[in-house]
């Protein structure tokens, strides 16, 4: 590859990707890239505050941002990306891997998702949605996938206080917990200025198609559209949201009257005691407000 077409490429690996199945797929990943005549920096870091603050200062105005890892990474990127103007492009290494699974990009191999990747940048980059989420405080977090705000961000807090057992078995143990306990919660819902209050066991505001790893929560959802899909879901008993839940990975809970989803471009929820979850990571309590930047982030995918 000639030097013109040489790109510098950014590389922030996850060490924990798979909780540690795929430990080795950054080297993988970076080795691939600067073999096809790249000018590749790998950072692979313990903890996600020090890979921030590392990949933050290797950001160039010419780089391409390329995370590996599950859904975390793709979140981490979304927001070193957007901070920095430069283009994202993502090597599935993780559990969940929705938004590589809505871009279509190769799941279950690295190298079949390194190739892909190199094939997309000899493409122009696609420019894709971004929500933006503002807590209480005021601060924003870009995310773009699925803002979780009922029952499955109560999980992923009980989940996130266990410390046996470990693993995704955590979020199985936190599932059983909080369904034992299950009840509708009182919601102020807003969407662009309509009300939708009410009470609800599920609050979900998608960018993207899925989240948890291919559960279709929003199955029309677009990343090109400008706008999010709200997912709301009437009270249910135990049995019956028992029956609902498996028909998410397939999308066909949206023909269930109970459920309702709507369609807008600024969001408002609010209710009391419950942190939202946004790709799976922790954000802040609610009340939360979204909006979308369209078309704000190119992706090479």
């Amino acid at each position: 590859m000639s030097s013109k077409t040489a790109l510098s490429l950014v590389v922030a690996i996850n060490p924990q990707a798979s909780f540690g199945k795929n430990q080795g797929a950054g080297q993988l990943v970076v080795d691939a890239l600067a073999a096809a005549g790249h000018d590749v920096v790998g950072i692979q870091e313990r903890n996600y505050a020090d890979l921030r603050t590392k990949t933050r200062a290797a950001l160039r105005k010419d780089s391409v941002l390329v995370v590996v890892g599950g859904d975390g990474m793709a979140h981490l990127g979304v927001d070193l990306a957007t901070q920095a103007g430069v283009p994202l492009g993502i090597i599935p290494a993780g559990t969940g891997n929705d938004l590589a699974r809505h871009l279509g990009i190769p799941l279950g191999s690295i190298p079949a998702a390194t190739e892909h990747f190199l094939g997309a940048l000899r493409k122009k980059a696609q420019r894709i949605d971004v929500a933006i989420s503002r807590g209480p405080d005021g601060v924003e977090t870009p995310y773009v996938c699925v803002l979780s705000a009922g029952f499955d961000a109560i999980v992923n807090e009980r989940a996130n206080s266990i410390r046996f057992p470990k693993g995704r078995h955590r979020y199985t143990v936190a599932l059983l917990i909080e369904l034992w306990k299950l009840k509708p919660l009182s919601y102020e819902v807003t969407i662009d200025g309509k009300d939708f209050s009410g009470n609800y066991l599920l609050v979900a505001v998608a960018n993207s198609q899925s989240f948890g790893g291919g559960m279709k929560v929003t199955p029309e959802a677009s990343l090109e559209d400008g706008l999010v899909d709200v997912l709301l879901l009437k009270p249910l008993g135990r049995l019956e949201f028992l029956r609902i839940y498996p028909r998410v990975f397939k999308g066909t809970h949206v023909t269930d009257p109970r459920v309702i989803i709507q369609r807008g471009a600024r969001v408002r929820v609010d209710a009391r005691g419950v942190i939202a979850y946004a790709d799976g990571e922790r954000m802040s309590s609610l009340p939360v407000e979204v909006r979308v930047a369209p078309r704000s982030l190119p992706v090479f995918a």
